[in-house]
């Protein structure tokens, strides 16, 4: 289940999908699968091969894509390699 995010940080988040772009989108997430995990961050972009690409760069895999047909197809990172890939960009205001 996600919360903590607004219809704007959303609206951005696809909005900069939609310009070709590798968008960065962090919210508070609960999924017993994970009970040690309290936050998600999703990196999105409409150009598969673009994303996949980033992946490369944090030995993600491209089978971990959640490919979707609204076009905002996108990785979800949890735990440490979510930390990791984090500070790597320079997101840290993403790290809660």
């Amino acid at each position: 289940m996600a919360f903590g995010i607004t219809k704007e940080e959303l609206r951005r988040w696809k909005d900069e999908i939609d310009c070709g772009k590798i968008a960065f989108l962090t919210h508070y997430w609960l999924d017993d699968r994970f009970p040690a995990c309290k936050t998600v961050t999703k990196v999105g972009c409409n150009d598969i091969e673009k994303l996949k690409k980033w992946g490369e760069k944090y030995e993600l895999k491209p089978e971990w894509i959640h490919k979707r047909k609204d076009g905002y197809s996108h990785f979800d990172l949890l735990g440490e390699k979510q930390v990791e890939i984090l500070e790597k960009e320079g997101l840290h205001d993403h790290i809660w």
